[in-house]
């Protein structure tokens, strides 16, 4: 059980964006069969919930999602003729 209880806090460390299930459905994934209720009740480790520790700024994820959000803002669309129609917002 300490084994879990270890790699439960990793896991919530090294992903500060993970709740509880997401923990979870990565420990299965790994092959770890662990209840949903004993992930949660790690929280005794000083460790916030998700929103809590994820919290950031606006600016930092404008920035971390820069090149995503230019590449969605063109569109081009090709007709049955052939003819492209380039979308601009």
């Amino acid at each position: 059980m300490r084994s879990v209880r270890v790699l439960v806090l990793r896991l919530v460390r090294e992903n500060p964006g993970w709740g509880y299930r997401r923990v979870r459905g990565e420990l299965l994934v790994l092959g770890v069969k662990v209840a949903a209720s004993t992930v949660w009740e790690i929280h005794d480790a000083g460790i916030d919930s998700a929103p809590e520790r994820a919290a950031g700024t606006w600016a930092a994820f404008l920035r971390s999602q820069a090149d995503t959000l230019l590449a969605c803002d063109f569109l081009a669309t090709v007709t049955l003729t052939g003819r492209a129609c380039t979308c601009w917002p």
